[in-house]
């Protein structure tokens, strides 16, 4: 079968493509698959592009999707021809005992999904929503679970709420959707005013150039006639987690997720005391949360957003179109 691994010392000149032995029959408890898809998320991309962040060797992406091949003994909950899609946190299923480091994360601790085959306990995996690709699929695992905890989750999201979501990239894109879907209203902000009407297109009732309004979160105070917005999906980091505070209401819910902009940085913590604002770090969820997020994806219709798919061979292009900042929504690998 065809693999992608990460050469020491890393980076993306460095991803490998070869052959490697079929990981056979399933055994007691675990499901053989047929990886037919991949995500591409900043995460990934950290580990394939800094050198010396990953062992020699290891199998990169985190988001895997395709069809259940074998099921082994005991599993009860899948079947051969099922389409699946696996947990970022295979280990977390249920429950707030949550993890606090990548040891068990496919791609990143383990090895991940940049194979064709592979077999795994069933329990790392859960159902695909309804008629989806497997490129559709493979969107939910880290991106579009990040969205769904952050807002519906940790956020308690409520039909009426105004949303913020910084830029085009798939947690996003997916968290715009996920508002819209459940009645809430939108402010989204990019620096491309091509991209500022894809996302009105996509439901957003004010959209932001941050670039032309680098005060934008005064700009969001304005817009709500200065209230505030309720819940700020927060993937920047260091650079915009300031105007994010100005941004949000009284007790407004700021999701930090992402570090686009840096791992650490001034916060004005007397303004996020004043306004009593609830600042929560989150990475993806549960197996969980998981079955949530697809039972709702086939309630409501909601389809993500995909910019482009390369083929497995092409992995460290696809990283490379993801380094230009050029897309808009989730890239995709066709295994």
């Amino acid at each position: 079968m065809r693999q992608i691994t990460i050469a020491a010392p890393g980076g993306l000149d460095r991803l490998r493509l070869s052959d490697a032995a079929d990981p056979g029959a399933p055994g007691r408890g675990e499901i053989r698959v047929r990886i037919k898809a991949n995500s591409l998320n900043y995460h990934d991309y950290l580990v394939v592009s800094r050198e010396g962040n990953a062992p020699d060797g290891r199998i990169p992406m985190s988001d895997g999707a395709g069809t259940v091949e074998a099921v082994g003994d005991g599993v009860t909950e899948f079947a051969p021809g099922d389409s699946v899609v696996s947990c970022f946190f295979p280990r977390w299923q249920d429950g707030d005992d949550r993890p606090s480091d990548f040891e068990a994360v496919p791609g990143d601790g383990i090895d991940g999904y940049a194979r064709e085959t592979v077999v795994l306990p069933a329990d790392w995996f859960t159902l695909a929503p309804r008629g989806w690709s497997h490129e559709e699929a493979a969107t939910i695992t880290t991106a579009g679970l990040t969205a769904w905890r952050a807002l519906v989750v940790d956020g308690r999201l409520k039909a009426g709420d105004v949303v913020a979501v910084l830029g085009t990239g798939g947690v996003s894109v997916y968290a715009l959707q996920i508002a819209r879907a459940m009645g809430a209203r939108v402010i989204a902000t990019s620096s491309s005013d091509e991209k500022l009407e894809r996302l009105r297109s996509l439901g957003a009732e004010h959209v932001i150039n941050y670039r032309k309004t680098p005060e934008w979160g005064q700009e969001m105070r304005r817009l709500t006639g200065g209230r505030g917005v309720d819940h700020v999906v927060e993937v920047g980091g260091a650079a915009t987690l300031p105007q994010s505070i100005i941004a949000g209401r009284a007790g407004a819910h700021l999701a930090l997720i992402g570090v686009l902009t840096g791992m650490g940085g001034e916060v004005p913590t007397a303004l996020l005391m004043a306004r009593q604002q609830r600042l929560q770090g989150l990475i993806v969820g549960s197996r969980r949360h998981q079955r949530d997020f697809v039972a709702a994806l086939d309630a409501t219709g909601l389809r993500p957003v995909i910019d482009r798919s390369f083929d497995l061979a092409d992995l460290a292009a696809a990283f490379r179109h993801q380094e230009s900042g050029g897309h808009f929504g989730k890239i995709c690998v066709t295994v």
